[in-house]
């Protein structure tokens, strides 16, 4: 086995999503080098941190979880962009197992019923092909055994990319719309909202918005990533 592998990357060898050097035989998406220096959250509490702190007052919010930290030019926004812009949807797989395995025991997510990705515009999703978040849904699914809608929320209008917007324009864009196909579906259920990465939580914002209309819908939210506003 170990011979059929080393023929194998000998021509197609895998590269670290981050330096881009060879992996190992025992790495996957990142070197081990690259792996230790991840700006993990390490949040010790699903209530209070910076994911729950930047929706308070927005948006009634029962947990929420992010695996890593975000930064301009640091290591983070250099897997998402591999995940998004690259192709790489192996990056989606990755977090959705590490972060699987983090929350698989906790009691705080034993009540979640149904899993759900933000979407994508279906122009940016025939030009891209993939949603970011799907294979990082579907794992977790795996993990945690709860059903994945990838089709339940739909996004009803685009916007102008808010890369290199402002942060208060980015936090009063209110052009981007979202509806439920089913929304009698979500009455009386827990749901747990997925996306990327968080840096205002506008999106993931008028995404809770539509199923709060559900009565007693209740909502968590698990992202990759969440922006460090310290830098």
């Amino acid at each position: 086995m170990r011979i059929l592998y080393d023929f194998i990357h000998l021509f197609y060898p895998k590269l670290c999503g981050v330096c881009e050097e060879q992996l190992v035989m025992n790495e996957k998406i990142i070197c081990t080098v690259c792996r230790h220096d991840l700006p993990l959250t390490n949040f010790t509490s699903f209530d209070k941190n910076s994911v729950t702190q930047t929706f308070y007052g927005r948006i009634d919010i029962e947990k929420g979880y992010s695996l890593l930290f975000f930064k301009k030019e640091g290591i983070t926004q250099k897997l998402i962009h591999e995940l998004k812009y690259r192709g790489n949807e192996e990056i989606g797989e990755f977090f959705g197992n590490w972060l699987g395995e983090i929350i698989r025991e906790k009691e705080e997510f034993k009540d979640v019923d149904f899993i759900i990705p933000v979407p994508l515009h279906p122009k940016k999703l025939k030009q891209r092909g993939y949603n970011q978040v799907t294979k990082f849904g579907k794992t977790l699914t795996n993990h945690l055994n709860i059903p994945f809608l990838e089709n339940e929320l739909v996004r009803v209008s685009s916007t102008k990319t808010q890369t290199f917007k402002a942060r208060f324009e980015r936090f009063s864009n209110i052009d981007t719309k979202f509806l439920l196909k089913n929304p009698d579906v979500f009455t009386n259920k827990h749901i747990l909202l997925i996306d990327d990465v968080i840096t205002t939580g506008a999106t993931l914002e008028s995404c809770a918005n539509v199923f709060q209309k559900s009565e007693n819908c209740k909502i968590s939210i698990l992202t990759m990533a969440i922006a460090d506003l310290m830098y």
